[in-house]
């Protein structure tokens, strides 16, 4: 975590609670670079304001630059995280914040990018401007776990989502109906999740036995569409399937293995509209999560929603791969046989307080939810 540098007081921790809150609008939709949040503040009052824009550019701290104008000579800039200071598709913010005469910048967290990395904080000491850095640095961190994750590991933060009946199943036995474990509520919560993320993932066990749409329902968002993603290391999704139907509407990625040919993948995505990408299979024949993870980050996704099944879930778990957990838990038991939601080791994994934490409860109806953060 940022060791905290520079003093701040309770307003500088209030301006950073409201920067971090605006960074969120655009969560999910701004890969392959941090959804920051950045305010200019002056006398006490917020002269201008700015998130980065779907598609990572312009960045927040150049947007408030721009609103504020010569207002912003001898104002405080908050910024979630540490400004730029590389050219890339956009000159660095640390120029444009030291051009518009911003005398302080107070920053969450440093960013640990390699192109950056200290260098926009020294650059604006060396020009004179006072720094301070680590205020809310914790929720900072967590906002951009997705960022930091890709350009220290090569991928993005998983959330792993999960529905259990209150005896702990994700579904009954083989043949038995699907199981509707939650709620309309839990329901709702899951599509605000999905357009937090740059992507959904689910596992060809989940697309042929739901046959899900993956997509955000909710009033007012039709424009947010998360990269689909399904595991299928055979290519065998169904043609049939309403992933297919809709892909032409919706960004779809299936991940297949090496060992599907290119005629086989070329022809499926001309009758699908369905890109495919292959990765290497482990010796049973199932696809290798970290090189699956790892080709999403080369596509510059930086948050995952995973909605697989429990045997994703368990590989999330025991591969130090999910970074958040939720698990939605439903009133009623299933009372017999079944699949579990977790299996017994990835459960005890999640259980233990050296591996994750229990961060947030809430109760969305009758279904209860706990949401688990990854240590380390």
């Amino acid at each position: 975590m940022t060791a905290t540098t520079g003093t701040f007081d309770e307003t500088d921790d209030a301006f950073m609670a409201a920067a971090l809150a605006l960074g969120r609008r655009n969560l999910g939709r701004t890969g392959p670079n941090p959804a920051v949040g950045a305010l200019i503040v002056k006398d006490g009052v917020v002269i201008a304001r700015g998130y980065t824009a779907v598609g990572g550019r312009p960045h927040a701290e150049a947007i408030a630059a721009a609103v504020a104008g010569e207002a912003a000579r001898g104002a405080t800039l908050y910024a979630t995280l540490e400004p730029c200071s590389h050219h890339g598709a956009t000159p660095p913010c640390v120029d444009t914040i030291i051009a518009a005469g911003i005398s302080r910048v107070v920053s969450a967290i440093e960013d640990p990018d390699p192109r950056v990395a200290g260098r926009g904080h020294a650059r604006l000491r060396e020009a004179g401007i006072e720094v301070t850095v680590g205020v809310r640095a914790r929720e900072a961190r967590a906002d951009h776990l997705g960022h930091i994750l890709r350009v220290t590991q090569g991928r993005p933060m998983v959330t792993l989502k999960l529905a259990q009946t209150a005896d702990g199943y994700a579904a009954g036995a083989e043949h038995d109906p699907r199981l509707f474990i939650t709620g309309a509520l839990a329901d709702t919560v899951t599509h605000i999740e999905r357009a937090l993320h740059s992507a959904i993932m689910i596992g060809a066990g989940t697309a042929f036995v739901d046959d899900p749409l993956l997509t955000v329902r909710l009033p007012g968002l039709d424009a947010v569409k998360p990269l689909r993603v399904v595991l299928d290391a055979q290519l065998r999704l169904s043609r049939r399937s309403r992933l297919a139907a809709t892909a032409r509407e919706t960004p779809t990625l299936v991940i297949a293995g090496d060992s599907v040919s290119d005629a086989a993948a070329a022809e499926f995505s001309a009758a699908t509209a369905i890109e495919v990408a292959r990765i290497r299979q482990e010796a049973s024949g199932r696809l290798a999560l970290p090189a699956a993870l790892a080709e999403l980050a080369t596509r510059g996704v930086t948050r995952v929603f995973s909605e697989g099944g429990p045997r994703i879930a368990e590989s999330l778990v025991l591969g130090a791969l999910a970074d958040d957990v939720v698990l939605h838990t439903g009133l009623r038991p299933l009372g017999r046989p079944g699949r579990l939601a977790l299996s017994p080791a990835a459960r005890a994994r999640l259980e233990d307080a050296s591996a994750y934490r229990l961060v947030d409860e809430a109760q969305f109806g009758a279904d209860r939810m706990t949401r688990y953060e990854r240590i380390g």
